[in-house]
């Protein structure tokens, strides 16, 4: 596959050669959160066939970014894993989800697919790390099949797929209910109020949770533009 190129000698141009085609950085997405095998890839990937996830894998090593490992026992199998550059790329990821959080979600369409782990790095997308200055604690989260936890240590965050060990506070919700706060038709306070989001632990890390993940106020492109003309 002949790669494309904007021929121009600039950063930002170089770097959407390597990255810019379609389903790439949603791959870099995926591994962000640690590495896959094939069929996770394609399991989470709605819509990119075999042939194009081969091809865009193979891209990733080429350039650079993906490497094949083992996955430790029990497992044992061929995965997907970042390199370092790979894994670099993780600020603007995450910056771009800022963004559509902000500007482009929306309703949710009826054909569009949803994961309740795509939340995994949703979580560090809506971190205010000025407000967690100083706080210490681990949140599970259980949505539907998922199970995934954030630690918060004095300002940073880590996000890891799988339970935590000792958590000081747990979040329950279902799908439908995540999909309504990404889209921002409710807040969390809002979905905790009306107990379709369950919280328990440590009562301080529990009255925490509305400062420390904090989702953009949507608002329209359209709307915005008018307004500037």
């Amino acid at each position: 596959m002949d790669q494309r190129t904007y021929n121009q000698f600039c950063a930002t141009a170089r770097t959407l050669d390597i990255v810019g085609e379609r389903w790439t950085l949603l791959l870099v997405r995926e591994l962000l959160t640690g590495p896959k095998r094939f069929g996770d890839l394609q399991s989470s990937l709605r819509g990119l066939g075999t042939g194009l996830l081969a091809a865009r894998l193979k891209h990733l090593e080429r350039e650079g970014l993906a490497r094949k490992v083992v996955l430790p026992a029990p497992a044992r199998t061929p995965a997907y894993a970042l390199t370092q550059a790979g894994a670099e790329l993780g600020p603007a990821v995450l910056a771009l989800a800022r963004w559509g959080m902000k500007w482009a979600m929306g309703e949710r369409r009826d054909d569009e697919a949803f994961r309740a782990g795509w939340a995994v790095l949703g979580l560090r997308a809506c971190f205010d790390a000025e407000a967690a200055s100083g706080v210490r604690a681990v949140f599970e989260f259980r949505i539907a099949d998922e199970v995934f936890y954030a630690r918060v240590e004095d300002g940073t965050i880590e996000t890891v797929l799988g339970a935590a060990q000792r958590p000081d506070a747990v979040i329950e919700m279902d799908d439908e209910t995540l999909a309504e706060l990404a889209a921002g038709e409710r807040t969390l306070a809002d979905a905790i109020r009306h107990e379709v989001v369950r919280v328990s632990g440590d009562a301080d890390a529990v009255g925490r949770l509305k400062t420390l993940f904090r989702l953009p106020q949507p608002q329209s492109r359209y709307e915005q533009a008018a307004q500037e003309a």
